[in-house]
């Protein structure tokens, strides 16, 4: 058979690939449902605004030995020339100045800024590293409720029950004197114990929330063609959960993770702010909100370290919607 003629009504110009190079120049390329949920997410101006000062919060955490030198004291540096001796409160009501950005705090005159900088290492330390433990423990525990079924899932079922119905706050507030004696007995100093003890607490007893989301996804999930695909081939169990399902969960998880992490920070500054968390003269944001109870008078020791965490949690939820949105096929925007 010959070739089809190049010519104006021919074969040839009918073809998909010459119009589309006639149209163009080059072929037009597939995307990734990356790249289309990147393009989803750039278009979100909130979310994008939310990411933005989620990096920013995240920089100053790591540098911020390198922002307090250029901008301020020592966390730890008093300036008694700045508190009244009479009151204990700042000269001028808050001692804000160019040398000050937010001022002093009262009685011990610590450079505010500094404080509220360095808290911001503790807590977001915490949130995250509570956020990564319970997101690893719903995720296998919730893949294998819903993958396995039967007595598996129902004895994972009561289990995240029971968790979710723990009194947490006063388990958290039980565990402060046990863990005072024991530093006492042992002779542990530093700030370590007690991080380690906030992240297991948060992090161990939120994981049921995860769970359940990722239960939910997996019984839908395994009974999908290429789940059955990987059964006739012979594949078993685990190669199924972890080479074939867990892809699938990978929106989900950063979906809730991202919106678990605000939670998290929300709940370290709760313990903080009852005494059950880091303690003085280590800054951490709920414990400077601790303090600033006592000097309700001086609107600004409360003021900054609140906004803090106002900021960091209206970003991180912010940017988790922007995430869920671009992620999901199934969203208008």
């Amino acid at each position: 058979m010959s070739a089809p003629l190049d010519v104006p009504g021919s074969t040839a110009e009918a073809q998909p690939e010459a119009v589309l190079e006639g149209a163009s120049g080059k072929a037009i390329q597939g995307r990734s449902l990356g790249q289309i949920a990147w393009n989803r997410l750039k278009r979100d101006k909130v979310a994008m605004s939310g990411a933005f000062v989620v990096i920013f919060l995240i920089l100053v955490a790591i540098f911020a030995p390198v922002v307090v030198r250029l901008f301020g004291h020592p966390p730890l540096e008093f300036h008694q020339e700045m508190i009244d001796p009479v009151t204990q409160i700042p000269k001028g009501g808050s001692g804000i100045s160019s040398e000050f950005l937010f001022g002093v705090e009262p009685q011990t005159g610590r450079d505010l800024f500094s404080r509220v900088v360095y808290g911001s290492r503790i807590s977001l330390l915490i949130a995250f590293c509570a956020t990564l433990l319970s997101v690893l423990i719903g995720t296998i525990m919730g893949i294998v409720a819903g993958y396995f079924g039967g007595w598996v899932d129902y004895i994972i079922s009561r289990l995240m029950d029971v968790f979710l119905a723990f009194p947490l706050l006063v388990f958290a507030l039980a565990l402060v004197g046990v863990l005072a004696q024991f530093e006492q007995q042992l002779g542990i100093k530093g700030d370590s114990l007690r991080i380690a003890l906030l992240i297991f607490v948060i992090g161990f007893f939120n994981w049921p929330y995860i769970g359940r989301i990722i239960r939910g996804q997996t019984l839908s999930l395994r009974e999908r063609e290429f789940v059955d695909a990987a059964r006739s081939l012979g594949a078993r169990g685990p190669y199924i959960l972890f080479r074939e399902i867990l892809p699938n969960l990978i929106a989900p998880i950063l979906i809730y993770a991202t919106l678990l992490i605000p939670s998290n920070v929300l709940f370290e500054a709760a313990l903080s702010f009852l005494g059950v968390g880091v303690q003085a003269p280590t800054p951490t944001w709920g414990g400077l909100l601790s303090e600033a109870v006592k000097y309700y008078t001086v609107p600004h020791f409360m003021f900054f370290p609140g906004m803090a965490i106002f900021i960091t949690v209206l970003a991180f939820n912010l940017f988790g919607d922007g995430l869920r949105d671009a992620l999901d096929p199934k969203s208008s925007r």
